[in-house]
């Protein structure tokens, strides 16, 4: 079945056949509730292949804040937000732009 023909299955078709299939099972409300969600800056992160601390150091950011961010214990506020928007757009820039500051 191509991926398109699910825009017309119900949701309830689309369940059925993820039952059917064994690669793509449903999680269960257990499994659900044992997973954990990636926040976006801990996402933006990992795609870019940096650790923590490289991250930290070549964003100008601190360790400790980046942490609590990826860790859930605090919030970017709205202009580290727009900050982390403009790396996620263009890294590079960014880091050019640090490295002529």
């Amino acid at each position: 079945m191509d991926w398109t023909e699910f825009d017309a299955l119900s949701d309830e078709a689309i369940h059925k056949a993820a039952l059917k299939d064994p690669d793509a099972r449903p999680l269960t409300k257990r499994q659900l509730a044992r997973m954990k969600r990636i926040t976006p800056v801990k996402r933006l992160r990992v795609e870019l292949g940096l650790s923590q601390a490289e991250f930290a150091e070549r964003f100008q950011i601190p360790v400790g804040t980046l942490r609590d961010w990826e860790q859930h214990r605090s919030e970017p506020d709205q202009a580290a937000q727009a900050y982390l928007k403009v790396i996620a757009a263009d890294a590079q820039f960014v880091e050019r732009a640090l490295a002529a500051a």
